[in-house]
């Protein structure tokens, strides 16, 4: 990796890593749907001047029920859902949460798309939930203000995003990272114009908070998008992919030295925990010696 690409990677952990401060400040106040919607239409806004030509508004009508959809699962229902573990949760943790994404798209990729599933990344999987039930062992409580159902809505991000991967691959791949990058996020929109003004918050938020929502939708949305296609160009999908590892812990970082949040050994532990599982799930650690005896024992069993 060029020092080039490698300050690019940094630059895009810190902007995602610093979405979760950003929804963690701008929730309260706004509330969960319209912080997206805030996010979503000022977001495709700062990033369409980069990209915008007559073949790009084509593609987009050509595909828009795609995109449609795209846009739910991939921005709509994650967003919404992280947005509302941010009222409870703090902004490290919902990052930690977030980071199990690659171990959904292995389960959803191997039981509704026939996709094999390597020894070392069901290893990864286990590893992953092991982490998150660090994290979570004490706070599932399932009360009307429990934290259990923040963390049932961040891992149903995950699980959002694990469907929009594989539905990316299978049904979009004929259409340009720009395309369905500006397409879904057109799409996911027009999803939430209504639901984002019907519940508009009644008193006009703070300065903070729309500062939190303006950051949220520009810097880590439409810039963080632009930043992300260049490392695509520039050093590929597999270095592009290191960022799941980073962003919790620049989410993490921020949290602390910006809202006093604290680091305790259990969020150190399932941080590990979780952050390796991820990495042999996406096969950023390869175990080859599991994945060839493995291999070898199908073999020999096979007549």
């Amino acid at each position: 990796m060029s020092p080039k690409s490698l300050s690019l990677l940094l630059v895009l952990s810190a902007l995602w890593g610093a979405s979760f401060l950003f929804m963690r400040v701008g929730a309260p106040e706004f509330g969960p749907v319209s912080l997206i919607f805030i996010r979503m239409s000022v977001g495709v806004l700062a990033i369409l001047p980069f990209f915008f030509k007559v073949s790009l508004l084509k593609a987009i009508i050509k595909n828009a029920k795609a995109l449609l959809l795209l846009g739910l699962i991939n921005h709509v229902i994650p967003f919404v859902a992280l947005s509302y573990a941010a009222l409870s949760l703090e902004s490290g943790f919902t990052s930690l949460i977030n980071a199990t994404t690659p171990i959904f798209t292995a389960l959803v990729a191997a039981l509704f798309f026939a996709t094999a599933i390597k020894p070392s990344q069901i290893l990864g999987l286990i590893v992953a939930v092991l982490g998150v039930g660090i994290l979570s062992s004490d706070k599932m409580s399932f009360g009307s203000l429990g934290t259990g159902w923040a963390i049932a809505a961040g891992l149903m991000a995950a699980l959002s995003y694990g469907f929009a991967g594989n539905y990316t691959k299978h049904a979009l791949s004929h259409l340009s990272a720009i395309e369905i990058t500006v397409g879904s996020m057109l799409a996911s929109s027009l999803i939430l114009l209504v639901p984002g003004l019907y519940f508009w918050p009644t008193t006009n938020p703070s300065t903070q908070a729309w500062a939190s929502a303006l950051l949220l939708a520009v810097a880590s949305t439409g810039v963080a998008f632009i930043i992300f296609f260049k490392i695509m160009k520039e050093a590929g999908a597999f270095i592009a992919s290191n960022v799941t590892l980073l962003v919790p812990l620049f989410a993490v970082s921020w949290g602390i030295f910006l809202l006093d949040e604290s680091l305790t050994l259990r969020l150190i532990l399932g941080m590990v925990v979780t952050l390796s599982g991820t990495a042999l799930t996406l096969q950023l650690l390869k175990l080859h010696s599991l994945n060839s005896r493995i291999a070898s024992l199908k073999i020999k069993k096979a007549p």
